[in-house]
């Protein structure tokens, strides 16, 4: 990876199989994801970091978690503070249990929607994976962004219409996915 080059390859192996074996285990109770190929999702998940330096973000909010598509592996390989928000409850306990079992210490899961929470600090980074056109991602997080916060919005062969608007951002492509870039200063 261009912005991780010297990673621990062992340590983040270690816990995807960790992540994996939870999800076998959930997934066969709670039908969290229908992901026929895990490992292609998990790289999906991580190569922003291709595109993006997140090396010195302090905190990253990832919104509609999920299973845990981007943050969680993204959080096996920065050292930054995520906070991931999902409100359906099956998912955040499996996010929980990811989190002890990773020992994933500097993640914080809220099982709630993002527009509910009052935080004392703004994000560095927001990503989110084909949750909702962006605008209305941006409105639902005021409250945890500023003018220089970077959204990083993982989404597929319509972003070029849904950013019409827009002023500024960059989409990098890696196969389906599109990888949408911007701040809010330079964006509307």
């Amino acid at each position: 990876m261009k912005f991780l080059p010297d990673y621990d390859k062992k340590f983040f192996e270690k816990r995807v199989e960790i992540y994996k074996n939870l999800l076998k285990k959930f997934n066969q109770i709670h039908n969290l994801t229908h992901f026929k190929n895990i490992d292609e999702n998990i790289q999906d998940s991580i190569e922003i970091l291709n595109f993006i330096d997140l090396t010195k973000a302090q905190n990253i909010i990832d919104i509609g978690s999920g299973a845990g598509f981007p943050a969680i592996f993204l959080s096996f390989l920065l050292d930054s503070h995520f906070t991931l928000f999902e409100p359906n409850a099956k998912k955040a306990a499996f996010l929980r249990s990811v989190k002890i079992e990773c020992e994933l210490t500097k993640l914080t899961i809220f099982k709630e929607k993002i527009q509910n929470h009052k935080a004392k600090f703004k994000a560095d980074f927001i990503t989110s994976r084909a949750l909702m056109k962006a605008k209305d991602l941006i409105q639902i997080c005021q409250n945890l962004s500023d003018e220089n916060t970077t959204f990083i919005l993982y989404k597929g062969s319509e972003v070029q219409k849904e950013m019409q608007d827009f002023k500024d951002y960059q989409i990098y492509e890696n196969k389906w996915r599109k990888y949408c870039v911007f701040t809010l200063k330079n964006s509307l």
